[in-house]
């Protein structure tokens, strides 16, 4: 049994005045339309909600219990809507992003500063992982956000943030020419330290290698971006690195690049978001901001 949700509101304001021609001055509605609407609800309902007397109206016993549980769920609606409201004017909310560590760091990091100066009420919550998982993710509704490496999906709207070019470093005392320009081959013929299989780097380094016949076997994989810079310092082989994210230990002379006669083509960090779903006003104000640069 559907009952209109106007009727109920009329209910409510009627139960609280106890008077048909003030609960309709109070509804901006005449009072025909009041008791045109009780009467309604209590033939759907079947139950005599009002006892009427000359003073005005009273809730019966029926009447009584209905009206608790009546303003209870109108209290949840009105304060739903506020929330809503509230969402909407980045009062209140939750915005979820999904990103790897290194991406939140190196680029994500001054962004989520700003906006939680400009949103204090916003919650931001950010979820760890490669691109895989954090499209995974996104995908299935767990995060609103994702910023992935050159994903290619149907469902997924991405804008580019940024470039990654791979490189290979080694620790500045390493036994090898730094000065030599090195081919694919004699690249996989190093001691390599490489990210862990499930690492999109990883699979793209592979791939490109694969396509000249040349098969990448490294002798350390690693889970930690960082501990391949720490690795190679080291002296324990060559590092297959992202450029932008070991600048600061090339630039401080800790590794050194190794010179190659090849191009691997960059790669694009973009932030992802699901391309037939809505985003909310806190995400849309999050993805304006970096579409901006605006911090």
């Amino acid at each position: 049994m559907a009952v209109k949700l106007e009727l109920y509101r009329v209910f409510k304001e009627v139960a609280e005045t106890g008077n048909i021609s003030v609960a309709a001055k109070n509804l901006y509605i005449s009072q025909s339309a009041v008791s045109q609407s009780i009467k309604q609800l209590e033939t759907a309902l079947q139950a005599r909600l009002f006892a009427r007397s000359p003073r005005g109206v009273s809730l019966t016993g029926e009447g009584q219990m209905l009206y608790q549980y009546v303003r209870s769920a109108l209290g949840l609606i009105a304060t739903g809507e506020d929330k809503l409201s509230q969402a909407q004017q980045l009062l209140l909310g939750t915005l979820v992003i999904g990103a790897s560590d290194t991406v939140t760091g190196w680029f994500l990091t001054p962004y989520l500063d700003a906006f939680h100066r400009q949103h204090p009420g916003i919650r931001l919550k950010i979820v760890s992982g490669r691109s895989a998982k954090v499209l995974s993710m996104l995908k299935s509704g767990a995060v609103d956000i994702a910023f992935a490496s050159s994903p290619a999906d149907s469902a997924v709207e991405s804008w580019p943030c940024f470039a990654t070019h791979s490189a290979f470093v080694a620790g500045s005392g390493y036994d090898c020419d730094f000065d030599h320009v090195y081919s694919l081959r004699e690249i996989a013929e190093f001691p390599l330290i490489l990210l862990e299989r499930k690492a999109s780097s990883r699979v793209f380094l592979e791939q490109y290698f694969l396509k000249s016949g040349v098969t990448l076997t490294p002798e350390i994989e690693l889970s930690s971006r960082s501990l391949l810079v720490s690795l190679a310092r080291i002296g324990l082989g060559v590092a297959g690195v992202t450029l932008e994210f070991v600048q600061e230990a090339l630039d401080a002379g800790d590794i050194r690049a190794l010179k190659t006669g090849f191009d691997i083509p960059a790669r694009s960090v973009d932030m992802c978001t699901l391309r037939d779903v809505t985003p909310t006003a806190a995400a849309a104000a999050f993805m304006e901001m970096i579409r901006s640069g605006g911090l």
